[in-house]
């Protein structure tokens, strides 16, 4: 295995981590106590120049604490695939053009031979909401579409639903609505942008009060435990960002054949670092841009999840070589 792989990452500003929750910072440990050089970039960073994907870069050492927490070491501006053997994608939505750009600049440094976390296309291609309709056997009766009236008409099938955008995180524009909410058509005209714009409809799941789960998974493989993110008092969103609870909790016979179902086509599609969200028994979002709670899981149970995906990093080269 190489020993010293060069590891970028794409991120949003160092110097605004929240380090002790921060999932992108495990990472970083992981790879500073390994000895290897961390190069940071934020989008602004990546350019093209004849066809081949520059970074603007600081190399950089971190320290796990709270306050001073990285040091700048170096700086400058090189090719992609000179600079890193490896690059962490760790830009939190919205995946908005901007995020798509930057997905096709990764792209060229990857046919150079950089591997990405998480791969560029599957990045595009698998829509946080929207990719949990390949497992239908995992999830809750579901609809993605812009009409109001087939809304309308899913709700009033199934009386109790959870309906929100396909580009938004942190719980950001999520109903619960029924059939006798006087709200109802100013809340899907708003939501739909009055049938211009696609979103996702979802059965209720009353298990929600259980906790949110996210389980995390390294190259397919699921850690022990998930962190249950429990909605506040009258809340229906577990999103920590919503005022949720996290309370760690070992995964379920369920929960362990979900990752079964999924796990396989992550690995194939190189989405190597991924948090599945589980309500109950049924898969309600697969995500794969910027996937957080390893800090949680780590202090809680005494889990290296950081280091698992370092591995998994050094396993991929290792074959690629």
């Amino acid at each position: 295995m190489n020993s010293n792989v060069r590891i970028g990452v794409v991120m949003d500003p160092i110097s605004e981590m929240k380090t002790y929750k921060d999932s992108t910072f495990a990472m970083l440990l992981q790879a500073n106590q390994r000895g290897w050089p961390i190069y940071y970039m934020e989008q602004k960073d990546l350019f093209i120049r004849d066809g081949r994907t520059w970074a603007k870069w600081q190399q950089v050492q971190v320290f796990d604490r709270t306050e001073n927490w990285f040091s700048i070491l170096d700086s400058g501006e090189t090719p992609l695939d000179e600079l890193v053997d490896a690059l962490l994608m760790r830009k939190d939505p919205p995946f908005d053009m901007e995020y798509i750009y930057t997905t096709y600049m990764m792209e060229l440094a990857e046919n150079r031979g950089v591997l990405m976390v998480n791969k560029p296309q599957s990045l595009r291609d698998a829509n946080e909401k929207l990719f949990t309709t390949f497992f239908p056997q995992c999830c809750v009766p579901s609809l993605i579409s812009r009409s109001m009236s087939d809304i309308r008409e899913f709700i009033e099938l199934h009386q109790d639903v959870i309906v929100k955008p396909l580009d938004l995180m942190g719980g950001a524009s999520i109903f619960r609505l029924q059939p006798s909410d006087q709200n109802l058509s100013v809340i899907l005209e708003n939501m739909t942008q009055f049938e211009t714009r696609t979103i996702m409809a979802q059965t209720f799941i009353p298990e929600i009060t259980q906790g949110d789960k996210r389980i995390l998974l390294v190259d397919g493989e699921p850690a022990p435990y998930a962190l249950a993110r429990v909605p506040k008092e009258g809340e229906t969103r577990g999103n920590i960002a919503a005022g949720g609870k996290g309370v760690g909790v070992p995964l379920t016979d369920r929960d362990k054949w979900i990752c079964e179902q999924v796990g396989p086509v992550l690995r194939e599609r190189g989405l190597i670092f991924v948090g599945l969200d589980v309500i109950g028994d049924y898969l309600t979002e697969i995500n794969v841009t910027s996937p957080t709670c390893i800090r949680e899981l780590d202090a809680e149970f005494g889990l290296n999840i950081g280091g698992d995906l370092m591995d998994a990093i050094e396993m991929r080269l290792s074959n690629n070589a």
